[in-house]
């Protein structure tokens, strides 16, 4: 006679649970037979290493859900046998990330060959797309009917089949992470294989391959009146093999702009970590650090560049007052300025993760892209308390701007969904390996209107972290204190108190504050301290490009190292502290009447520019900025402090730039030279 059936949720997922651990142990055991090393073998146990991961995941999502409520009959130890079931669960899931990632290792090279053999005959016979594609199907298959051109049968054709269709691109794509193809809108791609979560495998004209999203795509229509439509063909495609690139395949999220996409089966760094306990399960590789690694698009000196109007014959958003004899105030949609406290219970990592910084970016978010820069704010921590980390210490002497965590932010968006995406992050260092890398710690999004479009009140919010990247939905930052947990109400409050969250408040703007903020572009975040030094380069900027040029048309080069050299200090801020010193230092020196007056002011500041600012950038003694390296960053704060009192005790630079001891790199009269032209279409590029 069969057993009873379990009736309770728990034991069905108990028992469900032991027929998973029958079925891992039985593809564990196959994977060690000698047989196994077959291709077609291996591509059979990666699918269901893949199938599994899926149900167990599944079982871990329903287990996470249950209450002890919920049983018809009592369940006796009910907590234990949960907790014992979700370490069984985490037990195969480690099982079969280590089988996953022993056998992706050896089929890399094999698929990667068979991968640019089926592109080599695409590129090679392109007017015969649809009978290659049979050739490949009949190889793999073994002899499946030839296709019909409307592809009828194409559900149930081998996922590793080279469709080799041609797409066009319907709006701009950024690659995200390795294996990502970028790609401009009216873009011609090839698809070389689709792949059943929506990302395909595509290679642009210059023969550059990666993945691409669906949603972006539509059928090229060539002037033949040939068309290439498989529209819902992918959905009934079985999961194969992946190749190297696809390993770091995400499903995509409910975003338009999804270049982050949730794993599925990432097998990375930061998986390896995960698996290893390192570090807690909602880290994720930092998506604005990625931002930034990829060019100038999203950096403050990018945003800093005047931009011109449709005409091209004036700039938008730099306009001269002919009444006040300087640059016009702008007001803009969104002007603020905001304080960040704290973070609170931010989780850490195991010790063979060295942390070398711990900081929160910030952006304007619309939910779909990044609409302005990412700042950086560094946070300091006190050993007593590693899981606080606070902004703005107490510092002898002026306080370095990354560490500033008073910021303003300016933008002219409309979108009804405008907010601040703040991110934590960490930069480490594997102390086996010595990698180093970029994690996101939590992530959390505020937004600036309320649902009829007003703005939000001014105070202190309270925001709590959310795990994942800001694509992904329902992910915990740490599952041992997850926001679901069930209980009585104390413990549930106790809960709440362990959760990771950020500190942050909005501040009113006074009519000072704001036309000091109207001055400067119409999007831009930065920091506080450097306010005052943004407004004198925006001056300078109107003085040279409005009222200084014999004519409006003329695009020739201008000789100024002030706004060729400023920009670069956006991206090496203990250059920019040391130019707030000196100007702290002679601003101390000048009479009242003399601050009042805003010529005799920029003169000023030029010559402190070119006393500090000019010498150091071309300093041999003064090593290459490089973020979150301890040593890089005291060797060059000395080379900076020395020439600080260099200057102090000779009252400039001068004697120090004649002196044989000081050695500067040479330098081409371009490099100090000022072509707006060339900034602006820098920028349209």
């Amino acid at each position: 006679m069969l057993p009873r059936w379990p009736r309770g949720p728990l034991p069905c997922l108990q028992h469900r649970g032991q027929e998973l651990k029958q079925q891992v142990d039985s593809l564990l055991s196959e994977s060690r037979l000698k047989g196994a090393l077959e291709a077609s073998k291996k591509r059979d146990i990666y699918q269901r290493c893949i199938q599994l991961k899926q149900a167990i995941n599944e079982n871990k999502n329903t287990l996470q859900k249950l209450k002890k409520a919920d049983e018809p009959t009592p369940v006796g130890n009910y907590h234990q046998k949960k907790e014992e079931e979700h370490s069984l669960l985490d037990k195969l899931t480690h099982q079969l990330q280590e089988l996953a990632m022993s056998i992706s290792r050896e089929n890399i090279t094999e698929i990667g060959e068979l991968t640019e053999r089926e592109e080599d005959d695409d590129s090679a016979e392109g007017d015969e797309e649809e009978d290659d594609d049979d050739e490949e199907e009949s190889k793999e298959s073994g002899g499946e009917e030839e296709e019909t051109q409307e592809e009828e049968k194409q559900g149930n054709e081998s996922h590793l089949q080279a469709t080799s269709k041609e797409y066009t691109a319907v709006g701009n794509f950024t690659a995200q992470q390795a294996g990502d193809l970028t790609f401009k809108k009216g873009e011609i791609l090839l698809i070389i294989e689709k792949k059943p979560d929506g990302w395909w495998i595509a290679k642009n004209a210059k023969g550059n391959k990666g993945l691409v999203p669906k949603t972006y795509l539509e059928p090229y229509h060539k002037e033949d009146g040939q068309e290439s439509s498989e529209e819902g063909s992918e959905e009934n495609v079985d999961v194969g093999d992946e190749t190297a690139e696809e390993l770091e395949v995400k499903q995509r999220t409910g975003s338009h702009w999804s270049a982050v996409r949730k794993a599925l089966s990432e097998i990375n760094t930061v998986d390896v970590l995960t698996t290893m306990g390192a570090i807690p399960t909602g880290f994720r590789p930092s998506t604005l650090f990625q931002l930034l690694e990829e060019g100038n698009q999203f950096r403050a000196s990018y945003f800093l560049q005047p931009e011109l109007a449709p005409s091209q014959l004036a700039f938008r958003d730099l306009m001269w007052d002919a009444k006040t004899g300087t640059i016009r105030s702008r007001p803009s949609h969104v002007s603020l300025i905001l304080t960040l406290w704290s973070c609170k219970m931010i989780p850490l990592p195991e010790l063979s993760i060295q942390v070398l910084s711990r900081h929160v970016r910030l952006c304007l978010f619309d939910g779909n892209k990044v609409l302005s820069n990412i700042h950086t704010v560094r946070a300091t921590w006190q050993p007593k308390k590693p899981r606080t980390w606070t902004f703005s210490p107490q510092v002898t002497g002026i306080l370095p701007c990354l560490l500033d965590g008073d910021c303003f932010l300016r933008s002219n968006s409309l979108s009804p969904d405008l907010g601040i995406l703040f991110e934590l992050g960490i930069s480490y260092i594997r102390n086996s390996t010595g990698e180093r890398g970029e994690l996101s710690c939590g992530w959390v999004f505020l937004k600036l209107f309320d649902a009829s479009g007003i703005p939000i009140p001014a105070k202190t919010y309270e925001l709590f972290l959310n795990g994942g990247t800001p694509y992904e939905k329902g992910v915990e930052v740490d599952r041992s204190v997850s926001r679901r947990a069930h209980g009585s109400v104390f413990h549930q409050m106790m809960m709440m108190r362990r959760q990771p969250q950020l500190l942050v408040k909005l501040r009113s703007l006074n009519r000072r504050s704001r036309n000091i903020l109207s001055l400067l572009p119409e999007i831009l975040i930065g920091s506080m301290c450097c306010i005052h030094l943004l407004i004198f380069y925006r001056q300078i900027l109107g003085d040279v490009l409005l009222k200084g040029r014999m004519s409006m048309q003329s695009a020739d080069f201008i000789s100024n190292p002030v706004l060729a050299t400023f920009p670069k200090l956006l991206e090496q801020p203990d250059v920019m502290d040391a130019l707030r010193s000196s100007w702290a230092e002679k601003e101390s020196t000048l009479k009242r009447s003399e601050k009042r007056d805003g010529e005799f002011l920029k003169a000023v500041f030029l010559l402190v520019y070119h006393d500090c600012v000019v010498p150091l950038l071309h300093s041999t003694f003064l090593p290459p900025f490089r973020w979150a390296e301890e040593e890089t960053e005291a060797a060059r704060w000395k080379v900076i402090a020395d020439f600080l009192k260099q200057n102090q005790e000779n009252k400039g630079a001068l004697q120090a730039l004649l002196s044989p001891d000081g050695v500067h790199e040479p330098f081409d009269i371009s490099e100090q030279t000022y072509d707006f032209l060339g900034e602006i279409r820098k920028k349209a590029a």
